[in-house]
């Protein structure tokens, strides 16, 4: 074998590698998306769980829209007032300090406080088992199957079933919402942390009903409505609701409860405990 027969197809190969090298090299520079600085800045900054919490499909969607104004930089559950602030510094923005958030669930039913309708062995999962007859084992149709759909979706450990109903520890939840979506019962909601006044449950049926299945259910009887002072107790569906824009904590509608479906903190001189 000749050297030319080695030379030529050598040359040939390192001559359109140069060539088809300097095309995509001008295409990159011709045809690229300027990116604003600030995006990668923000990027960083985010704590990069990417759980949709936002809104957006991951942390680098949701910096974007922060550089775009479609976001507020306090639109991060997950990263909190201390995220907010450094990402109000890039952008120039002046940031309040939000109220942080935690997911809470609205049922009580514990093995001791609910009754089940029959034994249920089927797959260990609330979605499947709320497809059966009655929205499942339940006696409540409206509460807590405890099968853990809520807990195998939390990506910070935030979530647990203790006695039969899905708990969750506020230290650690992000308010991502994923819980939220997930629950088929739609049990889940988002509240204020420091507000401690819950109602601890979802029932809409009668009060009858709800007694029927239920120890610690909210009856419907309005009690907590007219105990409350400041109008921050509604009723939507026979179930009490809290207004947490106008509860001041005052304790009235939980201490006046009969079912004590309704959580809040009872104010001593010496000391202040919850209420359950």
């Amino acid at each position: 074998m000749s050297l030319n027969n080695i030379l030529f197809p050598m040359i040939s190969l390192g001559g359109l590698g140069i060539v088809f090298g300097s095309l995509l090299g001008y295409a990159s520079k011709k045809f690229a998306v300027e990116v604003d600085p600030r995006v990668p800045v923000i990027r960083d900054i985010l704590p990069g769980a990417n759980c949709g919490g936002c809104g957006y499909a991951g942390c680098d969607a949701c910096a974007k829209a922060m550089v775009e104004g479609e976001a507020a930089p306090n639109a991060c559950p997950v990263g909190g007032s201390e995220t907010a602030k450094k990402i109000g510094e890039v952008l120039g923005l002046k940031v309040d300090a939000s109220v942080r958030k935690a997911a809470f669930v609205k049922c009580n039913g514990t093995c001791s406080n609910a009754k089940n309708k029959y034994e249920y062995t089927g797959i260990a999962d609330c979605r499947d088992a709320a497809l059966l007859s009655g929205g499942g084992y339940k006696g409540c149709s409206y509460g807590c199957l405890g099968l853990g759909s809520c807990v195998k979706v939390c990506e910070f450990g935030a979530l647990s079933i203790v006695n039969g109903v899905a708990v969750i520890d506020e230290n650690k939840c992000t308010s991502c919402g994923k819980c939220v979506k997930t629950c088929p019962k739609g049990l889940i909601e988002i509240v204020p942390v420091d507000n401690k006044v819950r109602v601890m449950c979802n029932s809409k049926d009668k009060g009858k009903d709800v007694k029927d299945n239920c120890a610690v259910g909210c009856i419907g009887c309005r009690m907590c409505e007219r105990a409350c002072q400041f109008g921050a107790i509604i009723f939507e569906n026979n179930l009490a609701k809290i207004d947490y824009e106008k509860c001041t904590q005052c304790n009235a509608c939980a201490l006046k409860c009969p079912t004590k479906a309704i959580k809040g903190l009872l104010v001593n001189k010496e000391s202040i405990e919850v209420v359950s």
